[in-house]
């Protein structure tokens, strides 16, 4: 053990020295991933919630044939331009992209409605235009509620009562939670944990095989009296630190940063205080052996330190392949999925962001499970090692 903690004080403190390699290992990844997920989904909430109370600009052509249809859009938050033009030229402004939507009433509504005939309305819009979407949804739906209340009132006019015309009443019932309604948002922040943590050992993982190989320190460094398991051993388990280190500041970064998403605004809440945190931890820890085994061995085959970070950079991806297939398919927690790295965390914390009840038998699989396999990975890059071709 003496000899494995000095291999592993050895390389810690070669790590230290390298100040902008630890910055961009320890700080800028861990903390510009949460920062960029919180502020992006702020940001999206925001707009969201603006969009329906901000007041609507909306060009509409003959406004004064429609005179109530008018007097509902301005009651609900629409800004009514009045414009005089044909069909062609409003096809043209929306084309050029001058405006996103324009209302066309002809002369014959008015007397289309009197008739009880269906009035025509022409809704002039570019549904590819991914920026006038939200104005076309939001003009597509006061239109359909205004015409549902000329329904009800022809309906009553005549005597006959409304919910004839609705022979189901369907009642939602929605057994979700708040904290569960907020995976739809944070549902992909395990992916940012997980890359983060790779990113923490990615720089020592490449400079501790193809660095020292490259630089040609790896030879001397062989013939000291140290066995070469626990010269891998005290490597590995140097990545490890920096790969820990690297999760808790990413865990402290979303802790801080959710706090200040407004969920609340749209029915969610964030389920992320220190208790889940702390979790979440105990839960990614053993992913820590599997990251840093797995780097060091893929880096023994490379050559060079620049090849050894292009294999290494593909191999980041590689954990983040099951986290998409559980997005895609909504994958619920069993005992066999719990076998599987990085897929076991992501369910488990999931669950534990959601406040579900969690087996302690699912966590104790996917963490031995998880510990198991980078025991294997570990004694790979042991016997890799071992080969005489490891020094080039």
């Amino acid at each position: 053990m003496g000899q494995i903690f000095t291999v592993f004080r050895k390389e810690v403190t070669d790590n230290l020295r390298d100040r902008r390699t630890l910055m961009s290992a320890l700080f800028f990844g861990p903390l510009f991933g949460p920062l960029l997920f919180a502020g992006m989904i702020s940001l999206s909430l925001q707009r969201s919630v603006g969009e329906s109370i901000e007041t609507m600009q909306l060009p509409v052509s003959g406004a004064e044939n429609a005179p109530s249809l008018m007097a509902f859009l301005t009651q609900n938050n629409a800004e009514i331009l009045p414009v005089e033009i044909t069909l062609e030229a409003a096809k043209e402004l929306i084309d050029a992209g001058t405006e996103d939507v324009v209302l066309i009433i002809p002369e014959g509504y008015g007397e289309a409605l009197r008739s009880g005939t269906p009035a025509i309305v022409q809704l002039v819009s570019d549904s590819a235009n991914s920026n006038a979407r939200k104005n076309i949804r939001r003009t597509e739906s006061l239109l359909r509620a205004y015409e549902r209340q000329l329904s009800v009132q022809r309906l009553m006019v005549r005597g006959i009562n409304p919910a004839l015309i609705n022979p189901i009443a369907v009642e939602d019932v929605d057994v979700s939670t708040p904290t569960g309604r907020s995976i739809l948002l944070l549902g992909m922040m395990n992916y940012f944990i997980i890359f983060s943590m790779l990113m923490g050992g990615l720089y020592l993982a490449t400079d501790t095989t193809a660095g020292e190989r490259e630089r040609g320190s790896l030879e001397p460094l062989l013939t000291l009296p140290v066995e070469r398991w626990q010269l891998i051993v005290g490597k590995v388990l140097a990545t490890c630190l920096f790969m820990v280190l690297s999760l808790i500041v990413s865990l402290l970064a979303f802790s801080v940063s959710l706090s200040f998403v407004p969920l609340a605004e749209v029915g969610m809440a964030s389920n992320f205080g220190p208790l889940v945190a702390a979790r979440i931890f105990f839960v990614m820890l053993p992913f820590a052996l599997i990251g840093a085994a797995g780097m060091t061995a893929v880096a023994s085959f490379t050559k060079s330190y620049k090849e050894a970070q292009t294999y290494l950079q593909v191999l980041m991806l590689v954990p983040t392949l099951p986290i998409i297939v559980a997005a895609l398919f909504t994958l619920k927690p069993t005992l066999a999925l719990m076998l599987i790295p990085s897929l076991s965390q992501h369910l488990v914390i999931t669950g534990l962001m959601k406040a579900d009840p969690l087996s302690l038998s699912f966590v104790a699989t996917s963490f031995i499970s998880t510990f198991c396999i980078g025991l294997g990975l570990l004694a790979l890059a042991t016997r890799l090692y071992r080969r005489e071709g490891i020094l080039g």
